[in-house]
């Protein structure tokens, strides 16, 4: 009979309001540790501010491919997510001319990014990508590669057209020897 009901103990005493602690209700004892966030930002004093993004859009037009981007072998058509995000990432479609010669595409190499992301829009290419081996990606087969991964293109079809995100907008290309 020592124990009452739980509403009637709380009906004896009046209302508090608890400061919330974190530790859903446990009071803190002095010998407990502080807890430090594992947020992945830094604190919002020391963190520098991002200019706004904008929106952008882009309609597929032949005449916005342009023999300007990384490759020789290849047209780019810039999609203006480099100038809408201020350079945090950039993407853009890509034409493979064919035929494909393999010896001017396939050369190991590695882009230096945080992330990068393709997807086949149209045909098909090879790749090799470190610790993957050969794949055949087609219409429809999507692929990320891992920050600083060693791939290379080892074929393609003629008719090849593959969207392509990255992060950042500005990277390098390392092109190793064999």
């Amino acid at each position: 009979m020592a124990r009452q009901k739980t509403a009637s103990r709380s009906a004896a005493r009046p209302a508090v309001k608890k400061k919330w602690t974190g530790l859903r209700g446990a009071a803190k004892t002095s010998s407990r540790k502080a807890i430090k966030s594992k947020g992945r930002g830094t604190p919002a004093a020391k963190t520098k501010a991002r200019p706004k993004q904008r929106i952008a859009v882009s309609h597929h037009r032949d005449e916005a491919f342009k023999a300007d981007g990384l490759r020789a072998y290849a047209h780019y058509r810039d999609l203006g997510i480099k100038d809408a995000t201020h350079g945090l990432a950039q993407a853009h479609v890509i034409r493979l001319l064919g035929p494909c010669n393999p010896q001017e595409v396939s050369k190991l190499h590695y882009h230096d990014v945080e992330f990068q992301m393709v997807y086949v829009l149209k045909g098909w290419v090879k790749t090799y990508m470190e610790g993957q081996g050969e794949t055949t990606m087609r219409e429809g087969s999507c692929w990320t590669q891992p920050p600083r991964i060693r791939h290379m293109i080892l074929d393609y079809s003629d008719d090849v057209e593959l969207l392509e995100v990255i992060l950042p907008a500005d990277f390098k290309t390392v092109e190793l020897k064999a």
